[in-house]
């Protein structure tokens, strides 16, 4: 894109698949709700800023308000504020800049560049265009696009899989969380609308790269912890066709011993250590127990204590036996929790399944149909 003084809305699909370096000037608390994963957060002006101009513009009028915030915004606080575009825009210069509606905010940053003698354009319309062309791409795409999802048991492995794939996107990397009770990740999810951004920047990438070829998805229920998959995308998933991995249970115990327990409390004492809140091996604890409960209501009152004792036991001696009695909770779990559940909902979608069979076959499958 040529660097004139905008970005018009034609240019939003090619800024976006490009990945085009963008300086987000609303304030952080706009910033935080939600916005584009190549967008860095430099504001205009603060949150308190913004707080008082908005009370000034609702009690004062427009006029007083921009007043006010030439006030806030001047000398060195200005000077600040300018060098961290001019920082930016030397590190990357091909970047764009906007605010919430491609209004004031932008084009006095863009006019504050423009005299000290640089030059940025900002996009029309700011971040709510952006975010409009994002939703319209996402509904246009799930109206169109042929998915096919991948489905299976708890252990099979179907994350491995969609990683190994071009033609794939991995939902549940999108929302950092791995779908189930114990798929908490230890750093927080994005906010819905990240994910949402997210998700489309994905499909808009697949779809360039493999035009015409089917984009596989995990087989996922709509929420993937406290995300929620968006209503078009769901309903997409819906009307897709199933590719189903079998594996035995020996080897997704394995699995998920090795996945949930032995990963996980390595990562857990890694990203606690030098925490003196809590200790990693409570956390770890608290992680498994805490994730058993969850489902306390589905699994019932009495085996819950069940398979909570045979945890407590594991966490005891996990030390002492290297985390092998883990597996037992596990295998209790999957038996009687999530194995059911699996086959109550897969047997209500059955004539969607187009093709089964182990790892490899699955794999080799996808490659060749999709």
């Amino acid at each position: 894109m040529k660097k004139t003084e905008r970005a018009t809305s034609n240019a939003y699909r090619e800024l976006l698949l490009q990945q085009t370096p963008m300086i987000d000037v609303r304030a952080p608390v706009e910033f935080a709700k939600g916005a584009l994963p190549s967008a860095i957060n430099l504001p205009f002006i603060n949150d308190e800023e913004r707080r008082l101009i908005g009370i000034c513009y609702k009690e004062k009028g427009q006029q007083a308000a921009i007043n006010l915030g030439h006030e806030l915004v001047n000398g060195e606080t200005k000077k600040t504020r300018v060098k961290a575009w001019q920082q930016f825009l030397e590190q990357h210069p091909n970047a764009v800049l906007y605010c919430a509606r491609g209004g004031l905010r932008s084009q006095l940053s863009q006019q504050w560049l423009a005299d000290a003698g640089i030059k940025c354009p900002r996009i029309e319309g700011g971040y709510k265009s952006l975010r409009t062309f994002v939703l319209q791409y996402l509904g246009d795409t799930c109206a169109a696009q042929n998915f096919t999802l991948l489905s299976g048991m708890t252990g099979t492995g179907k994350t491995d899989i969609i990683k190994t794939l071009n033609n794939s996107i991995d939902l549940e990397g999108h929302a950092n969380h791995k779908g189930s009770s114990f798929g908490r990740a230890l750093t927080e999810q994005p906010t819905q609308i990240d994910f949402e951004n997210n998700l489309t920047l994905a499909l808009l990438g697949v779809r360039e790269k493999h035009p015409g070829q089917r984009i596989i998805l995990e087989d996922e229920s709509r929420n993937i912890g406290v995300r929620h998959l968006p209503e078009v995308v769901n309903l997409a998933m819906a009307a897709s066709g199933m590719v189903v991995i079998d594996l035995p249970i020996e080897e997704r115990i394995e699995k998920l011993w090795q996945e949930y327990v032995v990963e996980r409390y390595a990562e857990t004492i890694a990203y606690y250590q030098g925490h003196h809140e809590i200790s990693g091996e409570q956390a770890f604890s608290d992680y498994l127990i805490d994730s058993l409960l969850r489902v306390k209501k589905r699994l019932g009152g009495q085996r819950t204590k069940e398979i909570l004792a045979l945890m407590e036991a594991a966490i005891e001696c996990q030390h002492s036996d290297s985390f092998r009695s883990h597996r037992h909770w596990l295998r209790a779990i999957t038996e009687d929790y999530y194995d059911p559940m699996y086959l109550y909902q897969l047997d209500k979608r059955k004539d969607r399944v187009v093709f089964r069979g182990d790892q490899q076959s699955v794999t080799e499958w996808l490659q060749e149909n999709t």
